[in-house]
């Protein structure tokens, strides 16, 4: 199973952040990766909080014959596509595709951390990954997603969006 996460705050070339997701799952398929699923969108606090716009994100389960590496490549050329500056780790962005798992390989490469490092401390993560993946399980830790979304803090915010 390859999960990958999506999220913007800021409006790109073909408008808000929602209108901006919706066209990378486009661009992604386009490019010859089959969406298998797709969670519902989330309205998320931006983590660590500060006063940037809300997030929106969500957690797309994906079927693709490129390894990592070329995933990676085609998901940063996507993002250029639709603005992405990177800069700041953590600022506000048009777009951000991650790859969360990768078949649950384990790997800390400089290009590429699998899986997505912190992933499990993340309410934006998990409850949209949780909607694709139920039976998912950290590849490090073995926890469950229900047992990772019960020990997070509560003061993580991810609202479903009204479909």
């Amino acid at each position: 199973m390859i999960l990958i996460g999506l999220g913007a705050n800021l409006p790109s070339s073909v408008g808000p952040p929602l209108k901006t997701l919706e066209a990378a799952l486009r661009a992604l398929g386009e490019a010859g990766v089959k969406i298998a699923a797709r969670s519902r969108w989330y309205r998320t606090a931006p983590v660590p909080a500060s006063d940037q716009p809300w997030f929106v994100n969500g957690i797309a389960r994906i079927e693709t014959s490129l390894d990592p590496i070329e995933l990676l490549a085609l998901l940063q050329k996507i993002e250029r596509q639709f603005g992405r500056r990177r800069g700041i780790r953590n600022a506000a962005r048009t777009l951000d595709l991650d790859i969360l798992d990768y078949e649950g390989r384990v790997d800390e490469g400089p290009d590429l951390t699998l899986p997505h490092p912190r992933m499990e401390e993340r309410a934006f993560v998990l409850r949209p990954l949780a909607e694709v993946a139920p039976d998912w399980r950290h590849p490090k830790s073995g926890r469950d997603v229900s047992a990772l979304l019960a020990a997070l803090p509560a003061d993580q915010k991810a609202e479903p969006i009204p479909e």
